[in-house]
């Protein structure tokens, strides 16, 4: 298992932040690895709500469902893998700042069955991913 906390600086308020990050249907828009994501649950989102992601990881597409552990718009935001081969939880928090975000994202990941065998190899890529997905995120909401 291993941990990981990354931190960026965006120029939108907390709110804009929350709402588009927390939205699956614009994770093709901001992160590289998504293929596609969805919610699986009905009703507005909210703790216990799930949504099915597909991402591609080391060549290989991996699909997982995930559930919402945390939601408090637009401060705190937490998810947690239900199934999939990359077991890991996720909290984001959203502080105002200097009249835009200060994102910080941190969790942690047991990479299984086959990212098991490259577990080294498998950190390195998520770590950079990680890095790619919050700049992605930061060209996205800066941009438009």
């Amino acid at each position: 298992m291993f941990t990981f906390e990354r931190s960026i600086f965006i120029n939108r308020p907390p709110q804009e932040v929350f709402d588009y990050m927390s939205d699956p249907g614009n994770d093709t828009d901001w992160r590289d690895s998504a293929v596609s994501s969805e919610w699986t649950s009905e009703g507005p989102p909210g703790v216990g709500s799930t949504l099915r992601s597909v991402d591609k990881l080391l060549g290989r597409k991996m699909e997982s469902t995930s559930e919402i552990t945390a939601w408090d718009p637009p401060h705190r935001y937490g998810q947690k893998a239900i199934s999939g081969p990359v077991p890991f939880e996720l909290t984001v928090k959203f502080e105002a700042k200097e009249k835009g975000t200060q994102l910080t994202m941190s969790g942690n990941a047991e990479p299984g069955g086959f990212f098991k065998i490259a577990e080294g190899l498998v950190r390195k890529q998520l770590e950079r991913q990680f890095d790619a997905d919050l700049n992605g995120l930061k060209l996205a909401l800066e941009a438009g």
